[in-house]
């Protein structure tokens, strides 16, 4: 059995049977019973455990997480190459797009972003799981140029080509589905069920606005496509 824990933002947890990983951790974060979700939690899950940020902003990448090798020497590190540390003391392993990493428990594929840094394919103990980091149709309908949601659009559809050899084989997507865009906010999300048709649909990167992106369930459910409703951190999927 793995399970999905849900980290904040676009931070999880996934807790295999012999390995966890835990992907773009942000910031410590208290469940609505008072119980903290912090980082030295993270840093004594039992078995294998894997750490991967997917770009260097600071809403995905927190170097905190380097400190939980010194805790718990089974740590590893994938990182988007486009992090920078100044020193490396702890086991980290970094790739580009189109690069790929595995050591017998975890498998993990970069792909592109649209943005900065990659986005992530594991395959884990029979399971196909795809984290977008800041792969999205980043697009401001309401204030960009028509030119600007040209191209917005186009950058996206070629990412999403890269992926069509997985299209109807991942199990689970954790997608932005971030509010801030205004009119079309889901657009990027939409266009991805509907390319990629993911198994289970996992909102991230809504800053909180839990009301928004559960909305979008509707449209990823007739689709064919489980959603997950997130209402608050340390929430646990059983996939």
């Amino acid at each position: 059995m793995m399970e999905l824990v849900y980290l904040e933002h676009s931070g999880f947890l996934l807790r295999g049977t012999a390995c966890s990983v835990v992907i773009d951790f942000y910031h410590d974060a208290v469940m609505p019973d008072g119980q903290e979700c912090t980082a030295r939690e993270i840093s004594t899950e039992t078995g294998n455990i894997y750490v991967l940020a997917s770009h260097a902003h600071a809403d995905h990448f927190n170097p905190k997480v380097l400190e939980w090798y010194r805790m718990n020497p089974a740590v590893r590190y994938i990182f988007s190459a486009d992090i920078t540390l100044s020193d490396i003391s702890a086991p980290v392993h970094f790739l580009r797009k189109g690069e790929k990493w595995s050591d017998g428990y975890l498998t993990v594929s970069a792909f592109g972003s649209t943005d900065v840094g990659v986005s992530f394919l594991l395959e884990m103990e029979g399971k196909k799981l795809f984290h977008a980091g800041d792969l999205n149709n980043w697009h401001w309908r309401d204030e960009s140029t028509p030119a600007e949601i040209r191209a917005a659009s186009l950058a996206f559809a070629r990412e999403l080509e890269s992926l069509l050899p997985f299209a109807g084989e991942i199990d689970v997507a954790m997608f932005p589905v971030d509010p801030r865009l205004g009119t079309d906010y889901d657009l990027g999300a939409r266009q991805f069920v509907d390319t990629i048709r993911p198994r289970l649909f996992v909102p991230m990167h809504f800053w909180g606005n839990y009301r928004e992106a559960n909305a979008f369930g509707t449209y990823a459910e007739s689709r064919g496509t489980h959603f997950v409703s997130l209402h608050h951190p340390g929430e646990t999927v059983s996939l």
